[in-house]
């Protein structure tokens, strides 16, 4: 099994703040694995329009464009 960057914890919080009254275990590593997916794919944008302008940093605001990419559902 791979190992998480997020933790396990802060997806209950999440899930709650969002309304859940309860959370399933299944629920709240189903949104980390989610949120780790997504997070991987702008991650990697922005590191591509960085490296686009020449630079070898990646900047706030290189991942907020590349965030826009993903909609909201």
């Amino acid at each position: 099994m791979k190992s998480s960057e997020l933790g396990l914890s802060a997806m209950y919080r999440i899930l709650k703040k969002a309304g859940a009254e309860r959370v399933s275990d299944e629920s709240a590593d189903e949104l980390r694995r989610i949120i780790e997916d997504v997070a991987g794919d702008i991650a990697k944008s922005a590191v591509d329009m960085a490296a686009h302008a020449g630079r070898k940093t990646v900047k706030g605001e290189d991942v907020k464009l590349a965030s826009k990419s993903f909609s909201k559902l």
